[in-house]
């Protein structure tokens, strides 16, 4: 299947590896199927282009690269999204979108408050707000450079 994004121009996907979100993104409630993507071999981060909007695509990445102790209590989520945390816990991929200020990369952050789950075994999707107050929505990805 082909697809045309404005940053890629047209695309090849397979049809299998299309990832859909039933309740949308927040902010885009129309935009229900994406596809999962390399920015480039050995990067940490990825393209989450919608299939259906050629503009719609966010950088996302593992939020665990960059914060090795972040935590979501993912068999409540599983219980809440009613998928069973017996069965699809290890089918289980989590993203979180990153925010790269136009010329600086060094001031990217992520929104940890709102990581996208990804069933790999159904391939749907949902992104996930976490109200207990730990995560920001711009929390910043680089450690900041001791000062001397």
């Amino acid at each position: 299947m082909k697809i045309e994004t404005t940053r890629f121009g047209q695309i090849s996907i397979q049809t299998e590896k299309i990832i859909r979100m039933p309740h949308g993104v927040p902010g885009f409630p129309d935009q229900r199927q994406f596809v999962i993507f390399e920015h480039r071999p050995d990067s940490p981060f990825y393209w989450y282009q919608s299939v259906d909007e050629p503009a719609l695509a966010f950088v996302i990445t593992d939020p665990f690269l960059f914060k090795p102790d972040y935590s979501v209590n993912i068999p409540k989520v599983l219980k809440e999204l009613a998928w069973d945390p017996d069965t699809q816990l290890d089918h289980l991929q989590l993203y979180v979108i990153v925010n790269i200020p136009q010329g600086k990369p060094e001031n990217m952050t992520a929104n940890m408050m709102g990581p996208i789950l990804v069933n790999q075994l159904t391939r749907e999707a949902v992104q996930v707000v976490l109200t207990d107050g730990k995560y920001s929505y711009r929390a910043p990805l680089m450690a900041a450079e001791p000062s001397n």
